[in-house]
């Protein structure tokens, strides 16, 4: 699949973006919410405190494994938390954003912070883009008919029932993230090599010790497979919607104007505010691409103006509900994989489209890309 060039109605491509942008931020949509992050972070940061808490208490118990999706879903909500920290729409300076995002990436989640900042960078700028796009070229997934027939062994294997197997192989999701990290600190590619490794190092033995004081080995042992398995999924969930099933960009598509170049290729949820909670505001996939640094809670009123100009410039602007959405990213899994095994001279059936799949509602800032190193 590939982004279609799409033609204007009423300004010039040059504008089109510098007047939505004015738009939004004359409606105090671009502004931080300092009251909004301190009782969202007090509210995570005390659920967490809790559920070590009871974990303490109720000591080697097989009943353990009743906290393990609970506490995979708050730590699925602080890397969220981390998520708008990189992208300064908590802090406005870039050594106390740097310092916030180790200190709950590294420490509290696991997860190195500099290795994510630069392999998501990537994505907003080259978004659904192969071979620029880090969750375009993703492990798990074969997202065009080209990746598909790359693959060999076991993982060609994969490719050909990927649909089927979405679920399970979200669940390594969090594995992925622990490799990569351990990689990544290893190498030392990151800004603050020592300060990342250190933290990095003292959440896995804190977990380790942890888990072995109050429980037997293997209630240990599956206690952390599924936290790992609940987090990949939950976090596969939330980022799958978002791209995943959309046309991907072909060089010519990405010389296109920034509003194009970052609408086209996503999907808004259409949901209610509990999802967008779930979902950790996310599910405004658009509104976030246009506006990196837009505070959460500014998501929801922006769509509304973003979804008008869309439809004012002749811009596609793409909604789905979540089970359209997971439908439309099964059903392109599913095209995607029918190609492994065709010979040269048998053509491959097309990637299905996000439109005919998920019914989307068509309707259709920039800010300017991320300076290298930090998220936006």
């Amino acid at each position: 699949m590939t982004v279609q060039d799409t033609p204007t109605a009423g300004t010039t491509r040059h504008d089109d973006f510098a007047e939505l942008y004015r738009r939004v931020s004359d409606a105090g949509l671009l502004r931080r919410r300092p009251l909004y992050y301190t009782c969202r972070s007090a509210a995570l940061f005390a659920a967490l405190a809790l559920l070590l808490a009871r974990f303490v208490t109720l000591g080697a118990s097989w009943w353990q494994l009743c906290l393990a999706p609970l506490l995979a879903l708050v730590l699925g909500q602080l890397a969220l938390l981390g998520h708008d920290i990189a992208h300064r729409a908590v802090f406005a300076d870039r050594r106390t954003t740097d310092l916030a995002g180790i200190l709950l990436g590294n420490l509290v989640v696991g997860m190195s912070y500099g290795w994510w900042v630069a392999d998501h960078n990537r994505h907003h700028a080259h978004p659904n883009r192969e071979g620029h796009d880090p969750a375009a070229d993703a492990v798990l997934f074969a997202r065009t008919v080209e990746q598909a027939r790359r693959t060999r062994g076991l993982r060609r294997l994969v490719a050909r029932y990927q649909a089927e197997l979405f679920f399970p192989l979200l669940s390594l999701q969090a594995l992925g993230l622990v490799a990569a990290t351990c990689l990544t600190l290893t190498r030392g590619t990151v800004r603050h090599p020592v300060l990342e490794r250190t933290l990095a190092a003292l959440h896995y033995a804190l977990a380790a010790a942890l888990l072995t004081a109050a429980l037997s080995p293997l209630q240990a042992l599956a206690f952390a497979a599924l936290c790992g398995a609940v987090l990949g999924v939950y976090l596969g969930c939330i980022f799958a919607p978002n791209h995943k099933g959309m046309p991907m960009t072909d060089p010519d598509a990405e010389r296109a104007d920034y509003l194009r170049r970052q609408v086209l290729p996503s999907r808004n949820l259409k949901a209610g505010r509990f999802v967008h909670f779930l979902f950790g505001g996310l599910g405004y996939q658009i509104e976030h691409h246009l506006f990196p640094a837009m505070p959460v809670a500014a998501l929801r009123p922006a769509s509304r103006i973003v979804r008008a100009y869309c439809a004012e410039v002749g811009v596609p602007y793409c909604e789905a509900g979540l089970a359209a959405s997971f439908r439309a990213i099964r059903g392109d899994l599913r095209e995607v994989g029918r190609s492994v095994g065709v010979g040269p001279g048998r053509p491959a059936r097309p990637a299905a489209g996000a439109a005919s799949e998920a019914a989307p509602e068509i309707v259709p800032v920039p800010e300017p890309l991320p300076e290298p190193g930090v998220a936006r």
